[in-house]
């Protein structure tokens, strides 16, 4: 018996429970995401016009990732419904790109990830937050076709007109420190993204004239006085060289600008020729009281954070969301739990975590749960996990994964169908006798894997020539059985389900 002809029978178009992983799951993306939730959902996603925090912990397979995918998604139909007052949406879920560049700065034992991880600091995530945001700015400004951020191409262009001229200066600012772009050169999108904001800079070239002027006029006096013997002595090239200090000057402070951006934003890809060149275009006015991330502390982070919160503003977007997701996952990581604990706590600051207009969004393993457990009074002071909206598990009670399989059923049925879990199972498996089983699995994930394993035992156990429409308690029992079994080694890590 072949198992599509076994869900048209019930009006189920395709399996519902074929798919395993929210990002490749069309299922979840064409239906459940606007129309099935969990029931932390309203605490977990807030209110878009006054972001806040949620640290929320969960089991693998518990949903976090669905939990992402459905905040940005509805981020993006708020944002839809209030141009004037959306939100930015910065994904943080791949640290590969910034633990590489982390990594390089070491050398010997400390390149091992245990102590490598010891030097990762609250800073180092702020800067890999303001690039994600800053580079998903600057795509939106330069309507860059190949971003990688799906709202970076909205069609809707930004009202960078109203930006002041220091909000302009504060864009090329951030830009030169945190656009991380490799859709072109970094020197050619930032001259792009001048003229895009129509910023001049032609007053920083007044000193590469000054040579010019003072070898034009010492060579028409020589000539109007016939005083070439002036040649011999050294006054001409002291002249010479007094008229290019103010430019060599400009350049040494452009350069140590540049060696101190690059040296301590540790975790961004940073060429010291181009901050070089680009900090050389703002005169000393210009940049005199601005903050740049030159030392390892986070105060100067807050000052670029909010400068880029002030030109957000200004174009629309008052509040920014970060969603962190899948911190388990980067290959220095490796899924181990103290791993995570030295990455994931330097974020648990209070004053980053309730800073205004700004809602993190920590989807995070529950291994980290037995972590915060044991942590002082001094971590707990500084994380105030209390203010946060902290949900200490992502649990699934059997009647909540009911109605998610029920949900998926609908979003495969055939038009004027109305097929439930119910029609698919005999019924002598009573209701109580499936919702201790659903129990029993606990996520999502569980679920899936079971309910797609009952189908293809089912209809391997049955022909074409005699079908049987309605699963059988002892095909349910024994395919539970056989899950339970895998599941518990999966527990312990010794398998897979």
């Amino acid at each position: 018996m072949k198992i599509q002809p076994f869900l048209e029978h019930h009006g189920i178009v395709s399996n519902p429970f074929a798919d395993e992983d929210a990002q490749t799951d069309l299922v979840f993306k064409g239906y459940c995401i606007t129309q099935t939730y969990h029931p932390f959902w309203d605490k977990i996603y807030g209110n878009p016009a006054e972001p806040a925090t949620a640290i929320v912990f969960g089991e693998k397979g518990s949903g976090k990732t669905a939990l992402r995918l459905q905040i940005a998604r509805h981020l993006g139909d708020y944002n839809a419904d209030h141009l004037d007052a959306r939100a930015l949406v910065v994904d943080y879920d791949d640290f590969n790109p910034y633990l590489d560049r982390f990594r390089e700065r070491f050398r010997g034992r400390q390149r091992k990830t245990e102590r490598l991880l010891a030097h990762w600091k609250l800073w180092d995530h702020m800067d890999a937050i303001l690039a994600r945001g800053v580079t998903q700015l600057v795509d939106r400004i330069l309507e860059t076709k190949q971003a990688s951020h799906p709202a970076a191409c909205d069609p809707r262009p930004l009202a960078i007109e109203s930006l002041e001229r220091s909000q302009a200066r504060d864009v090329l600012l951030l830009a030169a420190c945190y656009d991380q772009s490799t859709a072109q050169s970094g020197d050619e999108r930032w001259h792009r993204l001048r003229r895009k904001l129509r910023f001049a800079t032609w007053r920083t070239r007044w000193d590469l004239a000054v040579p010019v002027v003072v070898v034009a006029a010492a060579v028409a006096l020589m000539v109007w006085l016939d005083r070439w013997d002036w040649l011999a002595t050294p006054w001409p090239y002291v002249a010479l060289v007094a008229s290019a200090a103010p430019r060599a000057w400009r350049w040494l402070k452009a350069c140590w600008r540049a060696w101190g951006v690059a040296r301590h934003t540790r975790v961004l890809n940073q060429s010291q020729r181009r901050l070089r060149r680009i900090f050389s275009r703002f005169t000393d006015r210009q940049l005199v009281g601005q903050p740049l991330p030159r030392a390892q502390r986070s105060d100067d982070r807050y000052e670029l954070l909010a400068k880029l919160q002030g030109v957000l503003a200004t174009l629309g977007f008052p509040a920014i969301i970060v969603l962190v997701d899948r911190v388990d996952e980067p290959y220095l990581i490796n899924g181990s739990a103290e791993l995570m604990r030295a990455l994931v706590w330097p974020l648990l600051d209070n004053k980053l975590l309730k800073h205004p207009g700004v809602g993190l969004k920590l989807l995070l393993p529950d291994d980290l749960v037995e972590f915060l457990d044991r942590e002082d009074r001094d971590f707990h002071q500084r994380a105030r996990l209390d203010k946060q909206n902290l949900i200490r598990s992502l649990a699934w009670t059997g009647q909540s994964l009911w109605d998610l399989a029920n949900a998926r059923l609908q979003a495969c049925s055939a038009d004027g169908r109305n097929p439930t879990l119910r029609d698919l199972l005999d019924e002598e498996i009573t209701d109580n006798r499936l919702l201790d089983a659903m129990r029993s699995l606990r996520v999502p994930r569980h679920l899936f894997k079971f309910l797609y394993r009952l189908i293809v035992a089912h209809t391997n156990a049955h022909t074409d020539a005699e079908p049987v429409w309605r699963i059988a308690p002892a095909t349910f029992e024994a395919t539970l059985a056989l899950y339970q079994r895998d599941q518990e080694a999966y527990d312990r890590g010794h398998g897979t389900v």
